[in-house]
């Protein structure tokens, strides 16, 4: 599989797992029409139609753009368990997945921003 050339920032987020700060990414408070994509390599990962303001800082999906797109991994790196979110594809870090998001699912898909591309609807 062929990789898209990422940034250093881009690199640490997808591959050494690096957490950009809150508030810092372009797609937190960003609600174009459009597809969300993984960085790496290009695989759609998240509609703009499932995405909402968490509050959180980073930008929040209540579902993915299907079920077969991702990955979930347990994260033991802080002292309660967490559930990593990867593309499936590339296997690309883009941030965790939490129980507390919005109904239908309850889901939050809290990704960071530079994990993601954006390709808008036309």
């Amino acid at each position: 599989m062929k990789l898209n050339k990422l940034t250093q920032e881009q690199y640490d987020v997808c591959f050494l797992k690096v957490t950009e700060a809150p508030g810092s990414g372009k797609y937190d408070k960003y609600f174009e029409p459009g597809e969300y994509m993984c960085v790496a390599c290009g695989q759609k990962l998240f509609s703009s139609e499932t995405k909402y303001d968490s509050g959180t800082g980073w930008p929040a999906f209540w579902d993915v753009a299907g079920p077969h797109l991702i990955k979930r991994e347990t994260d033991f790196s802080m002292v309660v368990p967490r559930t990593e979110v990867l593309c499936k594809s590339c296997g690309a870090h883009l941030g965790h997945v939490f129980e507390d998001g919005p109904k239908p699912t309850k889901k939050r898909y809290c990704i960071n921003s530079l994990a993601l591309s954006f390709v808008a609807d036309n």
